[in-house]
């Protein structure tokens, strides 16, 4: 049994990408067998940035970096691994994950959003909306996603409605 509180946070970059309808994406991990929904999100490698880390995801995971950043956290935000998976994933080194989170607007067309990548890690995709975000996330992620829900719907509100 591993020791969850001597364990670190693994440090990730985390985007909320929204379209011009003020929509969110969220994809479904190819991994899980159980619905589980998520926005993209990734690691941030040994000196680079965090934005840098969150573009370098979103070309990973969807394809497509073609974006504008509307806002972003100033603070880390942290989550838990439940304690069944504490040990396994991520070759048991964390905890769960300290985030710096990224919001941008989607510039392109959903036909840019490509999930079949070098590495894929989801198997769908689609746009939700904002105030739905919290109920399709894993348990153990949702206080984090009403989190984000509560501090940036009003400045994806006030990006979408200029752009829409």
């Amino acid at each position: 049994m591993t020791d969850a509180e001597k364990l670190p946070y693994r440090p990730c970059a985390g985007m909320m990408l929204v379209n011009r309808d003020g929509k969110v994406f969220v994809a479904q991990r190819i991994d899980q067998v159980a619905e589980a929904w998520q926005m993209p999100q990734g690691g941030i490698d040994e000196d680079e940035n965090p934005e840098a880390a969150a573009l370098r995801e979103l070309k990973e995971e969807i394809g497509t970096d073609n974006v504008e950043l509307i806002a972003e956290t100033e603070d880390w935000m942290t989550y838990d691994l439940p304690e069944h998976l504490i040990g396994k994933v991520w070759k048991g080194r964390y905890r769960g994950q300290k985030m710096k989170w990224f919001v941008y607007l989607f510039l392109g067309e959903d036909e840019e959003i490509n999930l079949e990548t070098h590495h894929p890690e989801f198997s769908e995709w689609k746009w939700i909306e904002l105030s739905d975000l919290p109920d399709m996330i894993v348990p153990f992620k949702r206080e984090l996603y009403q989190t984000l829900t509560d501090r940036f719907g009003e400045s994806i509100r006030k990006k979408t409605d200029r752009t829409s």
